[in-house]
């Protein structure tokens, strides 16, 4: 007996511009997140591109489809045709950069954005297939998420209680966690709390998660994608 759970784009694929799920809806989607872990204004995009998506992201528009994403658009958009053109015009540079990123999918990009006040963020992203993506890294952070749920992704230190404390905010707000997944590299510092919930939490929450001071870094709240 097959017990094998398929999502939406399993079945049916996404709805998407562009002749590619994996090179353009996927490519859109892992953009989305990156802007999702943006809170500044961007004044420039790198995208380091691995493995199918080096070789070929101009022929199937994933370049096209990456700013889409970076700029908020969806994967159905008829606008990602002219997502280099709505870049500039919002002064956006951009540049494509073909890379080896080690033992990864091969349609795998990291993405680093660079912000007016000279931050910057960076993520690791691959498209799986049927237009779904996983992300696997976060500012230099292994983690693992698909975003096909809401997802709260909030950077704290390691140190025992916090888990508990975003816990109790949550339970106390009447919010249903699906999954949660701790991601750390090293005893009591960064760590990733990546969070799947039945319902998109609200900024009000996130602003309440990310009040708890000297505890918490940074509170993402991505949709379902």
């Amino acid at each position: 007996m097959n017990n094998k759970i398929y999502s939406v784009f399993d079945i049916i694929g996404p709805k998407m511009i562009g002749p590619s799920s994996s090179h353009t809806a996927g490519a859109a989607r892992i953009g989305r997140v990156a802007r999702k872990i943006s809170r500044d204004t961007i004044k420039k995009v790198t995208f380091y591109l691995h493995g199918s998506f080096a070789s070929t992201y101009r022929g199937h528009g994933t370049d096209r489809a990456l700013i889409a994403g970076v700029l908020g658009l969806q994967p159905n958009d008829e606008n990602i045709s002219r997502s280099m053109e709505i870049a500039k015009q919002q002064g956006i540079e951009y540049a494509f950069v073909e890379t080896d990123l080690g033992d990864v999918h091969p349609n795998t990009v990291k993405i680093v954005l660079e912000y007016c006040e000279g931050k910057h963020s960076e993520l690791i992203g691959s498209s799986i297939g049927g237009g779904s993506i996983k992300i696997i890294q976060i500012n230099g952070l292994d983690v693992e998420f698909t975003a096909e749920y809401p997802t709260l992704v909030i950077r704290h230190i390691d140190r025992p209680g916090v888990i508990a404390e975003v816990t109790k905010i949550m339970s106390h707000h009447n919010i249903n966690i699906a999954s949660m997944n701790v991601f750390r590299q090293h005893k009591g510092e960064d760590a990733f709390m990546i969070i799947e919930t039945d319902h998109v939490v609200s900024e009000k929450i996130v602003d309440e998660i990310h009040g708890l001071k000297d505890k918490i870094i940074s509170v993402y709240m991505i949709e379902a994608l």
